[in-house]
């Protein structure tokens, strides 16, 4: 597929269902994504980076097959891998989807590591670490240190928690197809 055929699909995606609630949060599906992708472009993150923490929650806007799919209304069981999945898909690059699929073990990572971190997590995100598997085994934590992509995984969590803000300024979607663009152009 090309940049031409790829950018009109993800908008699609987010012209059918960007104006849906965050899953219990004050933002649309939109919002949090402009949000975690300006957080990103702020922080001087890369190419691969900002395009994964503009996507990083496709895979709740991609079709799914049943019920049993969903998380009591929060979205998508599995999205992570689901986005990740489907973006190589379509093109994108390995790193881009290693964030991605990665950012909801980061939640469990931090859980564990930090139990204060859990009190910093919306209603919405506890709530939906159940269904993501919850706290790390001691062995998980030990693979997920070892990812090459590790600290950046981190910094794409930490916009996600942060990316639930009314009123945040953020570019347009526009802006984010650009970046999405010539990503799929290299």
């Amino acid at each position: 597929m090309t940049p031409d055929q790829t950018i009109p699909q993800l908008r699609a995606l987010f012209d059918q269902q960007g104006q849906d609630p965050y899953f219990g949060e004050p933002v649309t599906q939109l919002e949090h994504a402009l949000q975690c992708a300006a957080l990103a472009e702020r922080a001087g993150s890369d190419n691969d980076t900002v395009v994964a923490a503009f996507l990083h929650d496709i895979g709740h806007l991609l079709p799914v097959e049943s019920a049993e799919a969903y998380m009591d209304g929060y979205g998508t069981v599995d999205h992570e891998r689901l986005g990740a999945d489907h973006l190589r898909a379509l093109g994108f690059s390995e790193k881009t989807a290693v964030l991605i699929e990665n950012h909801v073990n980061a939640k469990r990572y931090l859980v564990t590591k930090f139990p204060e971190y859990d009190a910093r997590l919306s209603d919405a995100s506890r709530q939906t670490l159940a269904f993501q598997g919850g706290p790390m085994s001691a062995d998980e934590m030990v693979a997920f240190e070892a990812n090459p992509y590790f600290h950046e995984i981190l910094a794409l969590r930490r916009w996600d928690e942060e990316a639930k803000e009314v009123g945040f300024e953020t570019p347009s979607p526009d802006y984010y197809f650009v970046y999405c663009r010539d990503h799929l152009s290299r």
